[in-house]
């Protein structure tokens, strides 16, 4: 019975941080594309300082992960010292600012199918730089993937999302999202470097070191100059309102986001937070396209459900694994 009680509890908290992270980021990803096409005000204006959101998004995690590390972590002896984040500060600055501006040029959901192939530049660096070899499975993925979405940027886009675009062009559009995932996978990298060197580091610290210098990096971006764009973002939010408040729900979803996915990962590991997050972006692109007015055609849904059945083909590789492993842990 205790053990019936037990397993039910898990999977009721396994249900609220799916809920958690599938309203905090569908929602953001609303918000996101609200500010990238909505026209504010009388006269019609485009709010165009999308880096903005990285810088606000940077300042309301930097608040929250340091009072979360006041009121949950006991002790912080022995994490990585924040001098160390420094770099990985640089790319996760670089990187999240060509994924928003990318919006100028394509379509939600064309970005989000984009940025969902992070394993094709993965796999070539793996590949032609660390010579790393690769079952043949595991290439069945990427190519699913990397067709899907090849076939989805070859293929014309209607002329209702277009129209929403403040300057149409996709090879631009897609590029930037593919540098994106480039300097992600620089910050991830030195991420697990960090958490490797000083294994006390809780995700809380993570978070605030993270934070922390894409705050220092962007503001001097920003502000560090009379003609900085953050003067002109920082003006047209006073003049829209209803863009600033925009701005903060999106960094306050971005946020509390962040929280459902640390509990998912230090509960359930971190196949089951890839496993919820990548269908939370299916599920945007569907919210897209119905709710953002965004039609996508027969052939271009075909490519969705492309790139995503190799995302799930991946993950169910990945479980496979990780079911091994656990075999041949346990004791004769």
């Amino acid at each position: 019975m205790e053990a019936h009680g037990s397993g039910l509890r898990r999977v009721s908290v396994l249900a609220f941080c799916v809920a958690g992270i599938w309203a905090a980021y569908i929602y953001q990803g609303v918000l996101q594309e609200t500010l990238s096409t909505k026209r504010f005000g009388p006269d019609g204006n485009r709010f165009e300082h999308l880096s903005f959101l990285n810088l606000a998004q940077n300042v309301i995690c930097l608040i929250w992960s340091y009072i979360m590390l006041n009121i949950w972590s006991s002790s912080n002896a022995g994490g990585a010292p924040l001098l160390s984040y420094w770099s990985a500060g640089i790319t996760n600055t670089i990187g999240p600012a060509m994924g928003i501006e990318a919006l100028k040029y394509i379509s939600y959901p064309a970005q989000v199918l984009a940025k969902s192939s992070k394993m094709i530049p993965v796999m070539l660096m793996g590949t032609l730089v660390y010579g790393i070899r690769y079952t043949f499975p595991e290439y069945v993925c990427t190519l699913l993937v990397a067709g899907g979405v090849s076939m989805f940027a070859l293929l014309k886009t209607s002329s209702k999302t277009i129209s929403k675009l403040a300057h149409p062009n996709a090879p631009l559009g897609y590029g930037l999202c593919f540098l994106n995932l480039a300097f992600d996978g620089f910050t991830n990298a030195t991420q697990d470097s960090i958490t490797a060197r000083y294994p006390k580091t809780s995700a809380w610290k993570i978070m605030l070191g993270m934070n922390l210098w894409g705050t220092i990096y962007n503001m001097i971006y920003m502000f560090g100059w009379p003609g900085g764009s953050g003067f002109e973002a920082v003006q047209f939010c006073k003049m829209h309102p209803e863009a600033a408040w925009d701005i903060f729900l999106y960094c306050l979803c971005g946020a509390v986001g962040q929280n459902f996915i640390f509990l998912t990962i230090s509960r359930f590991g971190s196949l089951a937070n890839t496993t919820i997050t990548t269908t939370r972006k299916f599920v945007s692109i569907v919210v897209s396209s119905l709710l953002s007015g965004n039609p996508l055609s027969s052939k271009q849904w075909g490519c969705v459900v492309m790139v995503f059945s190799g995302l799930s083909y991946q993950i169910y590789l990945k479980w496979k694994k990780l079911q091994r492993l656990q075999k041949k842990r346990k004791p004769n």
